[in-house]
């Protein structure tokens, strides 16, 4: 059990996760740590950024695309090293798996998930794998070997306009999963708090 996440142990063991205050409401545990908040918000500032930037501010854009190289950094070793809901061990599944859930999710029978659900830690993997490759051809635009080369501007072009489509569907899959659920994930993800697992 990680710092985050850890409850206050009494005498007879761990405490039951806080309530919201208010008497019958759902009880809520801590899901996302502050890092893992912190990096969300920052990834979505900084790619908004570069992508209204491109055309117009050059050197704003490449600081946003340098933050992003930053922020993929961290990302991949909180994924190794951080908190339970934040390793990659916690969300990556099997292609199987995700199918399968993807498959419920269509039927509104998908089983509900503390963390991130398979479809979603795919995602995460895709949107991983798409920004390092935006990013590592943005920078080799700017050496002299890569300066004005077709392919890699057709390369980071392609690659932006992929990320925006894994983006769109990534707030859709947010969009039905709360409503299936009947829990607010953006708000989740500004909290870091979800109700308390149930045997959904």
């Amino acid at each position: 059990m990680d710092a985050f996440s850890s409850e206050k142990a009494g005498a007879g063991g761990v405490l039951p996760p806080a309530s919201s205050g208010q008497t019958g409401s759902p009880r809520t545990v801590r899901v996302w740590d502050p890092l893992v908040r912190i990096f969300h918000w920052s990834l979505v500032a900084a790619f908004v950024t570069a992508w209204a930037t491109g055309d117009e501010l050059q050197t704003v854009h490449e600081i946003a695309g340098y933050t992003i190289v930053g922020l993929l950094v961290f990302r991949v070793f909180w994924g190794l090293f951080g908190s339970t809901h934040a390793r990659f061990t916690d969300f990556v599944h099997h292609p199987s798996v995700v199918v399968r859930h993807i498959l419920d999710t269509a039927r509104l029978r998908a089983r509900r998930h503390l963390g991130h659900n398979p479809a979603g830690g795919a995602m995460i993997l895709a949107l991983l794998v798409m920004l390092s490759v935006i990013c590592g051809t943005g920078i080799l635009m700017t050496t002299d070997a890569f300066w004005g080369v077709e392919w890699v501007e057709e390369a980071h072009e392609i690659s932006v306009n992929v990320t925006l489509l894994l983006v769109g569907l990534h707030i859709a899959g947010v969009l039905v999963a709360s409503l299936a659920h009947g829990e607010n994930l953006v708000a989740a993800m500004i909290t870091g708090r979800k109700r308390a697992k149930t045997s959904e």
